[in-house]
């Protein structure tokens, strides 16, 4: 750890990273209003519980796409009796400083999403700008409940290799509603169906090669984790992933659109559709017991999704020449002192622009005079160092 240490010393201001640099918010969760302005290396948040310390990582969340770490209805954003909520903040990038903003549209009940000036079409393009990653306290079970959590974590990790595949996923799906809308009036026109069928297979195809590419290139990573973290294994679980793995790209497109059109009048009666990389899953086992991680321990689950998050940013690091940045929801609440400070030094060896947050400054001693720390406090944040 010594020799990493001294690496992200020399390397130091060099290496690019995404990194927040000023935040706004209006009328957000517990927030009447916030502005605040952090450096681009490691950010700590304490306070107690209901404070808003997660809320501020969840409007960081939002500069992703998707729907944040909480996966919130828009309205359920808004402070209580007030909104609409708007978030502005400035990025620093490869690229070049990027100025966002989003917040809910009451007009439509939307969210927009401004890069500058410029109106984008969704969420799904921040994507190819810089990288967000979390680890939050809600996905402690998601090894082990339903594979719809594992699937957008995975959708979420191949944002390493193909920044625009959250742009694909959102064209699948809104071809598969399509598609499903026109089974549930009875009267599809078979041609139709088959053009909607082919626009949900063109992007499958892509979805489950960049799912396959994701996991090659993880595991490669995942066989030697960083501090004592559990060395993981994943597998793609899904039958497109499973035909793309036997058979061209091409071939596994058209095999998907014949399944789509045999399951028509099943897909009729039950909704959605039988086939498709939306049933698809992962699957995550620790490698040295081959023991499937929806067995280990809740404390032992926490541990592999911290050795996937800590893989993904050195992935996108990789990728892009960007780290990307860190949300973590209290981490640090059940390990060890040796553990925790061994932790602050491998995330300081990252070089990335980390989000802590704990209900005590006393868990991120290894980070003092190295991190900045502000403590929140009703939706009001004062700076601890």
């Amino acid at each position: 750890m010594a020799a990493a240490l001294a690496l992200a010393e020399e390397v130091a201001g060099s290496q690019p990273r995404a990194a927040l640099s000023t935040l706004e918010l209006r009328d957000f969760r517990n927030y009447r209003q916030l502005s605040l302005a952090v450096d681009d290396g490691i950010v700590v948040l304490t306070g107690a519980n209901g404070a808003g310390k997660t809320n501020l990582l969840e409007a960081i969340s939002l500069l992703s796409p998707g729907r944040g770490l909480r996966r919130a209805v828009l309205a359920e954003l808004d402070r209580d009796d007030a909104g609409p909520f708007v978030l502005r903040a400035r990025l620093s990038t490869i690229d070049g400083p990027l100025d966002i903003a989003t917040g809910r549209d009451p007009s439509h009940d939307r969210r927009f999403v401004r890069l500058f000036d410029r109106n984008l079409r969704g969420q799904s393009e921040l994507g190819m700008f810089f990288g967000v990653s979390w680890l939050v306290p809600s996905m402690d079970r998601i090894l082990g409940d339903a594979a719809s959590g594992r699937r957008r974590l995975l959708d979420r990790l191949a944002l390493a290799v193909q920044p625009d595949h959250a742009t694909r996923v959102a064209a699948y799906e809104r071809a598969m509603r399509e598609r499903s809308a026109v089974l549930r009036d009875g009267a599809g026109d078979p041609a139709w169906l088959k053009v909607l069928e082919t626009r949900m297979a063109e992007p499958a195809v892509a979805i489950a090669a960049a799912r396959i590419e994701v996991i090659g290139a993880l595991n490669a990573r995942l066989r030697n984790p960083v501090l004592d973290l559990p060395a993981v294994e994943l597998a793609p679980s899904g039958e497109v992933e499973g035909w793309l793995l036997e058979m061209s790209a091409l071939d596994t497109e058209q095999r998907l659109c014949e399944a789509l059109a045999r399951s028509r009048g099943r897909d009729a009666l039950a909704g959605g559709a039988q086939h498709g990389v939306h049933r698809s899953d992962l699957d995550v086992c620790e490698a040295v017991r081959c023991e499937p991680a929806a067995r280990l321990s809740t404390g032992r689950q926490k541990a592999v999704l911290l050795a996937m998050v800590m893989a993904e940013a050195e992935l996108r690091r990789e990728r892009s020449g960007m780290t990307p940045i860190l949300l973590l929801d209290e981490v640090a609440a059940h390990l060890d002192s040796a553990r925790r400070d061994a932790l602050c030094d491998a995330l300081l060896a990252l070089d990335a622009q980390v989000w802590l947050t704990g209900t005590d400054k006393s868990l991120f001693g290894a980070l003092s005079g190295r991190a900045q720390f502000f403590h929140v406090d009703e939706g009001r944040l004062s700076n601890h160092e």
